[in-house]
């Protein structure tokens, strides 16, 4: 592949779109922002949210999304409350039946509860579709820091696709067959980001962070496995490698939203101190809607969402936490 196009201008679209630069193709930056797209083709920066970090020359921004529709090559990165929005203008348009869909927004669909992949499916479903996830912060894969990932397709020869376009030096991928666990894997680590942001905003320590983690692993499995994932994806790059970074790294909007908020601080006022979208806000609804649809027992999840959409205190939340009934570990 010659060329490619970044479907979303914010921090992580900006950083792939460094990315498969640097593999040697030319990239169209899509974003709604007129001044990021004009910061992208002047100054080769994209100042709103990697300031720091300079553009190389292949990377084109643009606000019209015909120019993303002729590429061979497309990655989904908007936030997923406007994915469908984004898709639907880009089947207006058209691609071709050949054009490599990658998801790399790691969200659900807010209107039918789809993962990514299947709302891809439902827009193009003749185009081979993959999606790539795992501990991969915006900022250190724009600095060209090692990152490792996983790329999932239920088709092998498109997982191998994709991950020859993201084979460089500092960035090594993995494939794998297991879609809906790597997508479920990247959904509710957000969700467990803001637990455990809300963890260090009361002020808990290490061991209470490490337990909620590990708690939380066991709530992703066994969401997981109910939607027909397998289990040992969850101990990989896009489980617990994903789940880690979100949970302790100083990038972590959504582990920033959740210190916010065991700071005494409400919901509008953590996502205004936010310049990004903080996508386990949403994802807690999504998730604690789809975890009573399966009937999977998620404490954790339970908790954050009420903590974020019924404004429970997060004091409250820990005491419920700590009070349950005891039971076995692995049960």
């Amino acid at each position: 592949m010659e060329k490619a196009a970044v479907l979303g201008a914010g921090s992580w679209g900006t950083a792939l779109a460094l990315t498969l630069a640097d593999r040697g193709l030319d990239v169209v930056l899509y974003g709604n922002e007129p001044s990021i797209a004009e910061d992208v083709n002047v100054n080769h920066r994209n100042s709103k949210y990697l300031p720091e970090i300079e553009l190389p020359a292949n990377i084109r921004g643009s606000v019209d999304i015909r120019d993303a529709a002729g590429m061979p090559l497309i990655l989904l990165v908007v936030p997923s409350q406007v994915a469908r929005i984004v898709l639907k203008q880009l089947a207006e348009v058209g691609i071709s039946k050949d054009t490599l869909l990658i998801s790399c927004t790691k969200g659900i669909d807010p209107e039918d509860g789809s993962l990514m992949h299947e709302l891809l499916e439902s827009f193009f479903p003749g185009n081979p579709i993959a999606v790539l996830s795992g501990p991969s912060h915006a900022e250190e894969v724009a600095k060209r820091m090692a990152t490792l990932a996983t790329i999932g397709s239920a088709d092998e020869a498109i997982a191998e696709q994709a991950q020859e376009v993201f084979r460089l030096p500092w960035f090594r991928t993995y494939t794998s067959s297991d879609v809906i666990g790597i997508e479920i894997g990247s959904v509710v680590k957000n969700v467990f980001a803001i637990a455990a942001g809300a963890a260090d905003g009361l002020g808990l320590g290490d061991n209470a962070k490490a337990a909620l983690v590990t708690r939380g692993l066991a709530e992703m499995t066994r969401l997981g496995v109910a939607l027909g994932a397998r289990e040992e994806t969850f101990r990989g790059l896009s489980g617990i490698g994903d789940l880690i970074v979100t949970c302790y790294s100083v990038h972590s909007r959504n582990n920033r939203v959740g210190r916010y908020l065991g700071e005494g601080r409400t919901l509008q006022e953590a996502i205004d101190a936010m310049n990004q979208v903080a996508e386990g806000v949403p994802n807690a609804k999504n998730a604690f809607e789809l975890a009573r649809k399966l009937n999977v027992r998620t404490p954790i999840i339970d908790q954050t969402y009420e903590v974020i959409h019924e404004n429970k205190p997060c004091a409250r939340a820990l005491k419920e936490l700590l009070s349950r009934d005891p039971r076995p570990e692995h049960d």
